[in-house]
């Protein structure tokens, strides 16, 4: 549901409320105070067909599927305004404080102004249903916007995990080939303790075979 409708809506809904009044109002003045108050009332008038035709462009703006209801709402104002512009123009008449006690008793005149006013009820009930409905589409986009920030802080979190694991992964690679090498160094050591085995097995060899040669040599001579 637009706001913006709804502000206008509200502003509407006070400017008939104040008309009836004036309208019941002037019906017992006479001289320069009536004319003051039809002129008050005349002014209402304008500014409530000026809240109507706002409404109406906001109305036309808006989806499909709302502006149907916003707009049968307005056709209930526009026959509301215009139910006000008929009293206007009754209390403007010659002699209308007489006219309307004749009104009265002769056509009805009091179960049309009862309409009336249970047509201003059934107007501020439904805006006060309106101003629920908004209330609640308000909470449930808080609720959304709540629900959006849950899953970027538990996207944030799984991405953190992400990298944790990514830089444990390097770091077992790592080791690996720490791993690798010192086996290499190990090999390359043993093959040289070997080799140097032999060596020193010559060695011995060698000059145990020196000793015997001059052992030999001191025992002939």
């Amino acid at each position: 549901m637009s706001e913006v409708f709804e502000g206008y809506e509200r502003q509407y809904c006070e400017a008939s409320a104040s008309l009836s009044r004036k309208c019941t109002a002037a019906s017992a003045l006479d001289g320069e105070k009536k004319k003051q108050k039809l002129s008050e009332i005349q002014s209402g008038v304008e500014e409530a067909e000026s809240l109507i035709r706002k409404m109406d462009l906001e109305a036309r703006s808006l989806q499909p599927s709302v502006k149907a209801v916003l707009l049968a709402k307005l056709r209930e104002y526009k026959s509301d305004l215009n139910n006000v512009k008929s009293e206007l123009k009754r209390i403007s008449a010659p002699n209308a404080k007489q006219a309307t006690r004749e009104e009265l008793l002769e056509a009805g005149m009091a179960d049309t102004l009862a309409v009336s006013t249970d047509q201003r009820g059934r107007l501020l009930m439904t805006t006060e249903r309106l101003s629920q409905s908004t209330d609640r589409i308000k909470e449930s986009r808080r609720t959304m916007l709540e629900t959006e920030e849950l899953g970027v802080s538990i996207l944030q979190d799984l991405h953190q995990q992400r990298q944790s694991l990514l830089h444990a992964h390097t770091t077992l690679h790592g080791v690996d080939d720490n791993i690798g090498k010192s086996k290499k160094i190990l090999a390359a050591m043993s093959k040289r303790m070997d080799r140097n085995k032999w060596i020193i097995g010559g060695i011995i060899t060698t000059l145990a075979l020196a000793i015997l040669i001059i052992l030999y040599f001191k025992l002939i001579h």
